[in-house]
This record gives structure tokens, sequence and C-alpha cells, in this order.
């Protein structure tokens, strides 16, 4: 099938984009890497009469270290990410991530702002960014706002982001020495969506308790949720392998999962609590191994980030 007829534009700023939306309003959709868009229109789910193609904004798509945090303009691909000797360094499990999303070909087109306001509750941004404390910069005719990944995702294909806005980009904390995390998925064998996942990021003190504990989980319910029971049960405490087994049958409670052809409600749950505990466990397994560096003067934010500026 092939999508309706539609009016194309193709802005070079910020500006252009936003004046292109007020004009047309609900009849206009945003292209940024066209990976979750396109489809759809094939298979006519949105018919819209104008498509505002926002991927020559070379604004958008920039990666670097900026007033301690890392800034990712939304048009960064997931290829960019992945790759990014700066996102390797302060946000391994970010670069991790993109990696398992879909097939090269998608990693070198779809972007990290596409697949954030797409609100796929499957899909593996939304879990990371929710366990490393990420920020979505949303802009529009009011200005710029600022969003906690935990207040953005609403629901299915559903988030913070007005009609009008633009997501320009992600700002997330530079971790300390002894943080690390993990993401754990089961993908569908077909799209390689999460069936369901987990992100857990630690940090540990110098006795090696947890001090600060953050778990995303994705593909469970109809959005991607911070586990806040997991998290409660872990702070403060020494983790151990019983511990992390305890905390991770938290990590559903109370969620109402998804049931469909791909996977029962019941199995979904089941994976929502094997994927946190592998993310756990993995992470604890990085923070430990931070941590004896750090104590030797190599922690993992030591030095000068260099700035990519693809």
């Amino acid at each position: 099938m092939t999508p309706t007829a539609f009016v194309y534009h193709r802005p070079r700023t910020v500006q252009a984009a936003l004046q292109l939306l007020q004009i047309y309003g609900s009849e206009a959709k945003v292209l940024a890497g066209g990976q979750s868009l396109l489809p759809m229109m094939r298979l006519r789910i949105v018919e819209p009469a104008h498509v505002v193609d926002i991927s020559r904004i070379a604004a958008l798509r920039t990666i670097r270290i900026r007033n301690g945090q890392l800034v990712i303009g939304a048009l960064a691909t997931h290829q960019m990410v992945e790759s990014s000797v700066t996102v390797r360094r302060v946000a391994p499990v970010l670069a991790e991530t993109a990696g398992v999303i879909g097939v090269p070909q998608v990693r070198n087109l779809g972007t990290v702002g596409g697949s954030l306001v797409h609100g796929d509750p499957a899909a593996d941004y939304p879990a990371v960014m929710l366990a490393l404390d990420a920020e979505f910069v949303l802009t529009g005719p009011g200005g710029d706002r600022v969003v906690p990944a935990h207040e953005f995702f609403h629901g299915i294909m559903t988030t913070a982001t007005a009609p009008g806005e633009l997501l320009v980009e992600v700002r997330l904390p530079v971790p300390g020495p002894r943080v690390a995390g993990s993401y754990h998925k089961m993908p569908n064998p077909t799209s390689g969506f999460a069936l369901a996942g987990a992100a857990a990021v630690v940090g540990l003190d110098a006795a090696g308790r947890c001090v600060h504990v953050r778990v995303g989980v994705n593909g469970v319910g109809p959005t991607a949720y911070r586990a806040t029971e997991v998290e409660a049960a872990l702070t403060n405490r020494e983790p151990s392998e019983e511990l992390i087994a305890e905390a991770a049958r938290l990590a559903t409670v109370g969620v109402v999962a998804n049931d469909d052809l791909h996977a029962s409600a019941e199995y979904r749950l089941h994976l929502g609590r094997v994927m946190t505990r592998r993310a756990l466990a993995a992470a604890l397994v990085h923070a430990r191994v931070r941590r004896r560096a750090g104590s030797r003067g190599r922690g993992m934010t030591a030095g000068i980030y260099r700035e990519d500026r693809t």
C-alpha cells in the first residue's frame, strides 16, 4: 500500500519548522528519521496532508557535553549514539542500547527524538532514559520547556509533546565514578522491539551499598515506567543475589500488562521481572568494577570528554 497524497516541506531551521506546524496544525506530521512515520503512512494508519521533514536541521544533530550534562540533539541517529566516544564514556548503557535497536539500516536513519516522541511502549530508549534521569527539552510557540523523563511518557503512542512542539534535545546528568547501568530485553523475533525490557542504573558507596538505584521497564504495559518499588528495596542496602531477586519481583507490581498476539499479559509480567533481575545484576557487576577503578583514581568520569560534532 502507498501513502495518500501529501505536501512535503523541508525546513532548515527549528523556527521555520515551528512556523509550518503553526500554519498546518493537525494536518501536519513531523518526519525525523522516518522509521516510524513512513511505515504508518504506507499502512494508512496516519494520513497527513503535510509532512514537515526536519532531518536537515543540522543544529539538532549533535552530541556533546555542556554545563556538566550529556546533551543529545533530537536528530542524532541511533548509530551516532552507539558509536559516540562521549556517550560510551559518560553513559555506556545508552550506547549499548542504541546498538540493539533494529538493524543497521534502521540505526543509520532512525533518530533519538523521533523514537522518543513516537512513544512506542516497546521501544528501547524510554526505559534507559528513565533509568538515567533524562530530561527532554521541548520547544514551541511559547518557547522552551523542560520535561523530566518520568513525566514524558503518557501512554501508548502518547507523550508530553504538545501540538505544535518539537523535541529538540535530551539532557542527561553525568554520573559519578561508581555508577553503571545495563539494559536487557526479550526482543520480538521479527521486529526486534521489546516484548519486555528493563534498564538499571546503580551507584555504590565506598562500602558497596546501593546509594543510587533507577530502574526503567518497557514493553510490559501501555508505557515505559519507573519501577520505584524495586529502587526502594535496594537503596541503602548491600546487594546480594538473593536481594536482587527479591527486589526484581516487585518490578511489575500493580502493572496492567499488554496482552496481544506477540505475548500474553502473564508472560510479559514474567519477562518484566526476569529482565529487571538481569539488568540489575549486570549493572552491579559494572558498578563494582568502576568502584574498584575509582579507588585507584581512574573513575568513570575522569578526564576531559571529546565533543562529537557530526
